[in-house]
């Protein structure tokens, strides 16, 4: 019952044969969006998985009078790493030992210890996000991430070693109801962190769930967060959690169906039946299986034509889930952060070895297609699931 405007600066995103009308405009350009919103005369705004068009979102709907579940000057303040950070050490939320610079300064990170991640301010997708061991690096990283950051802000802070735990929330009336808590593996021995896998459940003892717990219902207090979903990456060192950022989104990509079968919450449909005025009532069930894993597609240079294998595993039930990121022709260049994922697929099993079963056969079958009949896929960035092998 409700008719979709898409706005996207590709020519050919995936989710264009969905929307009844498409405009190629970037979400991040707030006149134009403002200028679509005034011509169609929409009934409301809104992004669900990313951090800077949230701030469009919230901006042209307040310059419009139009329903939204977070105002302008707390869009600011959930998308900004260095204001995030303020508001952390301010509620004694554990995070990193940090800096916030605008100009290279080695002496303001002279007590940090090296390894360092170095971040732009305000990016998304792990755009400009990268690790370094030694102050040549830095140095580099500090450059590219400044000319990605819109305010020329950089986060630069010590690397805290463990597993990065995504965990996604849903605030209700200012109580904070954790959803899902999912691994994010990401690409080995790469200094980006790019994710390539999301594989639940995690395993930590109750303390650090307590911890977790504890954390997101800080955060929804300290950035007055009464309705909204929200989005915490954290790292576990086997004792303790610790927040990178958050953001009052879901996660990206195809998250939401993840949360899904992890909790049975629909964060979609929330955020949509919020923006109307309906509240969705909270109610987490048990997952639909032991073991689930979103496994995301990256390739090797080419222009994409199409993915095979997909429709046989589906309906021998080795996969629940296919998803396609990219549309046919799209020009593969490197691998640089998440956007860049191809496609993914849900694998799900009842035990850890009907998981590891599934996953080997899948990643076998699986072919990415260039336009010359060539497959793509970066089959050896998809490794044996063996996480769970680990004490």
């Amino acid at each position: 019952g409700i008719s979709t405007i898409l706005a996207d600066y590709y020519e050919s995103p995936v989710a264009k044969p969905y929307a009844d009308v498409f405009y190629q405009e970037s979400t991040l350009d707030v006149d134009a969006i403002r200028t679509i919103a005034e011509k169609e005369k929409v009934d409301f705004i809104i992004t669900a998985c990313t951090d800077q068009a949230l701030l469009t979102m919230a901006k042209v709907s307040e310059e419009l009078n139009l329903p939204c579940y977070i105002d302008y000057k707390t869009a600011l303040k959930v998308t900004n790493k260095q204001y995030m950070k303020e508001v952390f050490r301010k509620n004694e939320i554990p995070t990193a030992k940090h800096a916030t610079l605008t100009e290279f300064d080695e002496e303001c990170i002279s007590a940090m210890s090296y390894p360092l991640v170095v971040k732009p301010t305000d990016c998304n997708s792990s755009k400009g996000v990268k690790k370094v061991e030694n102050l040549d690096e830095l140095k580099t990283a500090f450059n590219e991430a400044i000319k990605m950051s819109r305010s020329r802000t950089v986060i630069i802070e010590e690397f805290i070693s463990g597993d990065e735990v995504s965990v996604d929330v849903y605030v209700k009336d200012g109580v904070a109801n954790v959803l899902a808590e999912t691994i994010s593996e990401k690409i080995q021995g790469n200094d980006k962190f790019i994710i390539y896998r999301a594989l639940y459940p995690v395993l930590m003892t109750e303390d650090a769930r307590h911890q977790i717990q504890v954390i997101a219902q800080q955060i929804a207090d300290a950035f007055e967060l009464k309705n909204s979903p929200m989005l915490i990456q954290m790292l576990y060192d086997g004792e303790k959690v610790y927040v990178i950022e958050f953001s009052a989104r879901t996660g990206g990509g195809v998250k939401y169906k993840l949360i899904r079968r992890i909790s049975g919450f629909d964060v979609i449909s929330a955020v949509v039946d919020l923006t109307l005025g309906i509240q969705p009532e909270v109610v987490v069930q048990e997952p639909e299986t032991r073991y689930i894993s979103n496994e995301f597609l990256y390739c090797s240079p080419g222009t994409f034509d199409y993915v095979t294998g997909v429709e046989e595993l589906i309906n021998t039930g080795i996969i629940s889930d296919f998803f396609l990121f990219k549309w046919q022709g799209a020009n593969i260049t490197q691998i640089e952060n998440s956007g860049d994922r191809v496609a993914g697929v849900t694998i799900q099993g009842d035990t850890i070895a009907e998981l590891k079963q599934k996953h080997k056969y899948a990643v076998e079958m699986i072919q990415v297609m260039d336009t010359f009949g060539n497959n793509i896929m970066r089959r050896d960035l998809l490794t044996d699931i063996d996480y769970y092998d680990k004490k």
